[in-house]
């Protein structure tokens, strides 16, 4: 088993994180201080409990995405739980461990709903791809769940804000391409609101009563981006004791969100690009075709085009995917909008936080107009939701604002001294400055960077590789 450095948690502020949250079961200290260590480090929100009662009690007071349980328990065995975990939340994955397994646990641990067996020591890497993968299926499961919910009044656009031209432009393209069965191809900067279009053309389709799918495609190795998407038959792969349904089948007659499609691999392009012309695929391992009906709505922040001209993404598929395309504005080319944005964050987040929140001052509004909002909507709904929760009275003055918002306590330092500095230097050195500053900020916590950021972790691992900044030691306690 790998050795990981302990570090402390932060307390979560809510009932689910970001990345998943996830409950340890298990009677060893070391093992769960380890586990923790390790998903924690991943972004993962992680709780703990020494044997199956207190597990159960920790289940019944809050959602979880996963659980991480022991076989071997010293009150009951895992596998005798499973069913009173399965009596609390039927949706909820649970990954049995143990260092004493055998076949024929591991068969009766699948049967009882377990998502996967593994035995001590366990292999990093492999436990933290079946925990991406296990995590990722019950966030689309809740996904749809709430809009079934959702789907009791008609989907009307309310969660999308604006009355900017382009805005405007876009609900009428989307009232009238979401009856369709056609291809959509959604494109913007991130925090642009494309999965909220995505949404809004699927509830306002045929298949309105059927799931919504979304898969970020950038954020998995292609391995298992292939086995989430296609599934696996028992034995395809080492850690297969199972056959699985992919995301494709789970979508039948529904809609598949393919999100950061432009980082997809070329090999795992033409098994998309079959799908779209067949309707057909097979699991990974398996010899039989699978027949599906299932609508594809991709998304990207980078340019397809480029990377066609690249060789890094299939010309064949960008034409199958490109047959409706939908450019979502940056939120500087809509600033109009940013008051009537600032008015549904406030209404929102004051009500969830129970805050008397009711405005915000000219002088708080005017740095909030002038900003560029390089991280978009996603980027002000943060803002505003971080000013909400700090405010203590009803409105909200320019001190409850960022400093890089209100342009306070930012520089960028200039390359001095190399007459020879091209452009292409000087927003290298500008990049690692920032990156560097918002780490020293978030005392080296590079989950919290990349939230803050507004990036996904991943992105944020790439920059730091290829700026070659040092990564200080973690200094929060």
């Amino acid at each position: 088993m790998s050795e990981t450095a302990v570090i402390s948690r932060r307390p979560s502020e809510t009932p689910i994180s970001a990345q998943g949250c996830i409950l340890i079961i298990d009677d060893e200290a070391a093992i769960r201080e380890s586990l923790q260590t390790l998903l924690e480090l991943e972004g993962y929100e992680v709780e703990t409990a020494a044997n199956g009662e207190q597990g159960l009690s920790k289940l019944g007071e809050r959602p979880f995405d996963l659980v991480l349980l022991d076989l071997a328990l010293p009150d009951r065995n895992g596998l005798e739980l499973l069913p009173d975990i399965r009596a609390l939340d039927a949706q909820l994955g649970v990954i049995m461990i143990t260092a004493y397994g055998t076949v024929e646990d591991a068969v009766r641990a699948m049967q009882s709903g377990a998502a996967n067996f593994l035995q001590k020591p366990w292999d990093n890497e492999k436990l933290l791809a079946d925990v991406r993968a296990a995590v990722a299926r019950r966030r689309a499961e809740e996904e749809n769940i709430q809009l079934k919910r959702a789907l009791k009044q008609r989907y009307n656009f309310e969660s999308i804000v604006g009355k900017a031209e382009p805005m405007l432009k876009i609900f009428d393209l989307v009232a009238q391409v979401a009856p369709s069965r056609s291809t959509v191809l959604l494109q913007g900067e991130s925090g642009t609101g494309k999965e909220l279009i995505a949404k809004a053309l699927h509830l306002n389709s045929p298949r309105r009563d059927r799931p919504f799918v979304p898969v970020n495609t950038g954020s998995m190795p292609p391995d298992l981006l292939e086995s989430t998407l296609f599934g696996h038959v028992k034995g395809a792969f080492t850690s297969a004791i199972a056959s699985k349904k992919g995301l494709f089948e789970i979508a039948d007659r529904g809609t598949l969100f393919l999100d950061e499609i432009g980082s997809m691999g070329i090999e795992t392009q033409s098994k998309i690009l079959r799908v779209l012309q067949d309707r057909k695929f097979m699991h990974l391992g398996g010899v039989h075709e699978i027949q599906v009906d299932v609508r594809i709505i991709a998304a990207t922040n980078i340019d397809l085009r480029q990377l066609v001209r690249e060789g890094k993404f299939r010309e064949d598929l960008f034409y199958r995917l490109n047959v409706i395309t939908i450019d979502l504005p940056p939120l500087r080319q809509r600033k109009e909008d940013i008051p009537l944005l600032v008015e549904f964050f406030l209404r929102k987040y004051a009500e969830e936080n129970q805050r008397p929140v009711r405005s915000v001052t000219p002088e708080a509004f005017r740095p909030l107009l002038n900003y560029s909002w390089p991280g978009n909507v996603r980027e002000l709904e943060n803002v505003v939701e971080r000013a909400v929760v700090l405010s203590s009275g009803t409105t909200i003055g320019p001190e409850l604002l960022p400093d890089h918002v209100i342009g306070r306590g930012t520089t960028i330092p200039m390359i001095e001294n190399r007459a020879d500095a091209s452009l292409f230097d000087v927003m290298e050195d500008c990049e690692r400055h920032i990156i560097g500053d918002m780490l020293e900020k978030c005392s080296w916590n590079q989950t919290e960077a990349a939230d803050r950021f507004h990036i996904p972790l991943s992105t944020l691992n790439q920059k730091i590789k290829r700026l070659n900044i040092e990564i200080k030691k973690k200094t929060r306690e």
